[in-house]
């Protein structure tokens, strides 16, 4: 009995991993590089899709038929060596607002952040571009934002971080794809290799502005949250977010939507800090993180959760204060736990 149980599961094992190939190999083949050579991607989907189908079915419905799983095997097995020579590059034919990388130069307390972005937007696709560079004393941070982006709903949100300085000074660092002219983003498509990751390193006047101002399909509404907590933590998260930028630089990554996306960045980040906060099923559906923060005391908690969030929709103050070049300060005026 216990050998048959054993065969029971074996097989329920190998027909869950025969259906998961099939779908993922057609799927990283349909998106891949090669949709720049159609139908070449549909093709090979196709015939990928229909070698894993037919052994699935063989192996399913016809128990002894063990050439089709052969076939199959081979396929996979050319599939994974074709995936692992994808590789990540800085060298490509950018859009505008990501064509540059910014870097640091980390000099003591003293962090020279070179091309911060801060375009001048007059609509979402028509801008001026902009950079300029920096000079951040650490030692003088006081405090770090979470900006949540909301668009389609409760649980979606892009996420990104803004460290403030005691001289008012704001750095907003927003992870994201780095796409090239003429694609377009594809959350799917995010899984499979098709984007580096892209850490934006920008005014606020650029990367919260772009979002309450200037996008109107579908419009965002923009959430600004303190973050709580022991300042040291704050430093060592700023340096730690150099250090990926920096690192970027030299070596490039693939972006993927489930595990390395705007939101896991930012946890992955924090494992530079003891006690930050565990795991959570928040964290992968983003638009429940300002939520989860709160429940693990890293967000105000003076009022309820509810309020606190009515409270930091900050599109209005956004939308007054434009281009003005206290637009950091007039998007925290009377915001809960912010001073500065």
């Amino acid at each position: 009995m216990k050998i048959k149980a054993w065969t029971v599961v074996g097989r329920l094992l190998l027909i869950t991993v025969l259906f998961i190939l099939a779908l993922w190999g057609t799927l990283a083949l349909y998106f891949s590089e090669l949709d720049k050579m159609p139908p070449l991607n549909s093709v090979l989907a196709i015939v990928f899709g229909m070698a894993g189908a037919w052994a699935f079915i063989s192996f399913v419905a016809l128990k002894n038929k063990t050439g089709p799983l052969i076939i199959f095997g081979v396929f996979s097995v050319l599939l994974m060596i074709w995936w692992y020579t994808l590789e990540p590059s800085n060298h490509r034919d950018w859009q505008t607002d990501v064509e540059r990388l910014a870097r640091a130069e980390i000099n003591g307390d003293l962090v020279t952040v070179r091309n911060v972005r801060n375009f001048d937007y007059q609509s979402e696709t028509d801008y001026t571009p902009a950079y300029y560079d920096k000079t951040f004393d650490v030692s003088q941070l006081t405090s770090a934002d979470l900006v949540a982006v909301y668009w389609m709903g409760p649980a979606i949100a892009h996420t990104f971080l803004s460290f403030g300085f005691e001289n008012k000074d704001y750095l907003a660092i927003s992870i994201e794809t780095r796409k090239e002219k003429a694609e377009s983003y594809s959350t799917i498509k995010g899984f499979f290799k098709q984007y580096e990751l892209y850490y934006v390193v920008a005014d606020e006047r650029d990367v919260i502005r772009l979002r309450t101002n200037y996008r109107k399909n579908p419009p965002e509404d923009v959430y600004l949250y303190r973050a709580q907590g022991d300042m040291g933590n704050g430093k060592r998260l700023f340096l730690e977010y150099m250090h990926r930028i920096n690192e970027l630089n030299k070596q490039p990554e693939f972006y993927n939507t489930l595990m390395d996306n705007c939101t896991t960045g930012i946890w992955m980040n924090t494992n530079i800090n003891p006690g930050r906060v565990p795991l959570s099923w928040k964290i992968l559906a983003s638009g429940y993180v300002p939520e989860y923060l709160y429940e693990t005391g890293k967000l105000d908690n003076s009022m309820p959760f509810r309020e606190l969030k009515r409270l930091s929709l900050i599109n209005e103050r956004a939308q007054a204060a434009d281009q003005a070049e206290n637009f950091s300060a007039a998007i925290r005026e009377g915001m809960p736990g912010m001073e500065q």
